[in-house]
Order: C-alpha cells, then structure tokens, then sequence
C-alpha cells in the first residue's frame, strides 16, 4: 500500500504555492492539473509543471492529470512520460475502466512508482473491482464530489455511505490504498475530525486536503493513535509467544484475521 495519510491538492497554474505545499507538512502533495485549471490555461499549467518537477521533492510529489478521455489528458500522459523529472504518483481521474488504467501504465510503465485512479462515477465504481487490479495501481481515490453530482445528493457521509463502502470493497480485494475525499467546508474543523474519524473506521487509509490547515485533523485522526500501536505491539507478543495458536488475550480472542489488523497497524508506523 501507498504509504501516506493525507496530501494536498495544489493548483497546476500557480506554481508559486507548489514549493510551499511541499513545506506545508504534508506527507504528499497532488499537483492538479485537472479540475482546479481552466480549459484555457491546460497547455501553460501543464508547461509549470513540468518546470517545477525539476526543482521540487518527487518522492513526495503527485500529479493528477486530466482524464484519459480528454486531448488534455493524453497530452499530460505523454508530457510526463517523455520528462526526465516525473512525480512519485499520478492521479488518474474519471476512469471508468481498467482500459484506461492499462493505456497509463503501457505508456509509463515504472517511470513513477504508482498510478491512482479516481472513481468518480456510478459506472466507475461498478468496474473498480476490475480497475483496482490493474497493473501499476497501488491505490484508488473516492471522487465524491462527481458521484454525489451524478446521484443528485450533497457531498456529506450519510448520502455517500454507501458509495464509499462498496469503494472500499474494491481497494481491499486488491490490497490498495483507500483514499477519501477532500472535506470542502473549510470552515468546520469538528467536521472534518468527525469524517475523517469514521473514514477511517470505514477502512480508508487517508484523506485528500484542499487547504494545509486541514492537514494536522486529516494526519490525526488517520494514524494510528498511541494506544493503538501500544495495543497492537502487546498482541503480536502475546501472539507470537503463544506460537501463534488462538488465545485469550486481555479479555479478547486473538486469532489469525484479527492479528492482521494489528500487524497493519504496526507497519503503518514504521
């Protein structure tokens, strides 16, 4: 799995912030040359960022793209594909078939180290099985702002349970990270801890930010706490000392599927 819990998206067309995201405190930074750009602007959005994969951190460093479906998309996918500065990761978005996945990774093939694909629609989802195991995948994202678009509902946790749920499915057949969407009310902090928290519960990973204040809610409420890890080290002794039969464990049973979990949570940290 991709290992990050949260990163900000940055705007292709200002690249003066890009260097700043970077020293933002994000695990990682998606530089956007998707929604966050106008029509007009793709061809010199995508010129700054090809300039500032130059200068910039590529191991912390994505870039999402326009969807494969688009001239701005292909041209974005070749632009990379032929730089001799690539980012860590590239966002696929709209993809609504491993087809599209496999056209990015036969023309980047292991020029970056992972490509994520958005699903952002109902027939995105119904293929995400499919699309999560596509080669060069190492995580999906949940475009909740497109689906809650097309089912004609608010972009909140209850009209999108749902959604999310099967959208873990998909990421957990495959072993890929879960990613959530951004939280867009920047202004409700105890909001964005809330869905983070049960975004988390429902199994995501980590969680997109549009703004570095998010930040430190999103890393907070995705790491594992300290009493985790303390839990999930006490159990892998106990376990393993038991040579890893079944047992009774502070008042819990632990057996193989549960001990899974808390070796998850030990390598998240290390």
């Amino acid at each position: 799995m991709t290992g990050f819990t949260n990163f900000l998206f940055v705007p292709a067309n200002r690249p003066e912030r890009f260097e700043k995201a970077l020293n933002s405190g994000a695990d990682l930074i998606c530089i956007d040359l998707e929604d966050s750009v106008p029509a007009d602007d793709k061809d010199s959005a995508r010129e700054s960022v090809l300039d500032g994969l130059k200068r910039l951190d590529q191991r912390n460093t994505a870039v999402r793209i326009n969807g494969l479906k688009t001239a701005a998309g292909l041209a974005d996918l070749l632009a990379l594909s032929q730089s001799d500065h690539r980012p860590e990761l590239v966002f696929l978005p709209m993809v609504e078939s491993p087809t599209e996945v496999d056209i990015a990774h036969q023309i980047l093939g292991d020029k970056v180290s992972g490509l994520i694909p958005l699903i952002e629609t109902v027939k995105g989802l119904r293929a995400g099985d499919a699309i999560a195991a596509s080669a060069g995948v190492t995580g999906m994202m949940f475009g909740g702002g497109d689906f809650s678009a097309q089912l004609g509902t608010k972009l909140e946790w209850e009209p999108l349970f749902m959604a999310r749920s099967a959208f873990i499915l998909c990421c957990a057949s495959a072993g890929v990270t879960a990613i959530d969407v951004p939280y867009v009310d920047m202004g409700n902090a105890e909001g964005l801890s809330e869905e983070a928290r049960q975004a988390k519960m429902l199994g995501f990973h980590a969680k997109a930010a549009i703004h570095p204040k998010q930040l430190d809610a999103i890393a907070t409420a995705m790491k594992p706490t300290e009493s985790e890890i303390q839990e999930a080290e006490d159990a892998i002794q106990a376990f393993d000392a038991a040579g890893g039969k079944a047992i009774s464990h502070n008042g819990r049973m632990l057996e193989a599927p549960i001990m899974q979990r808390y070796r998850h949570i030990v390598t998240a940290v290390r």
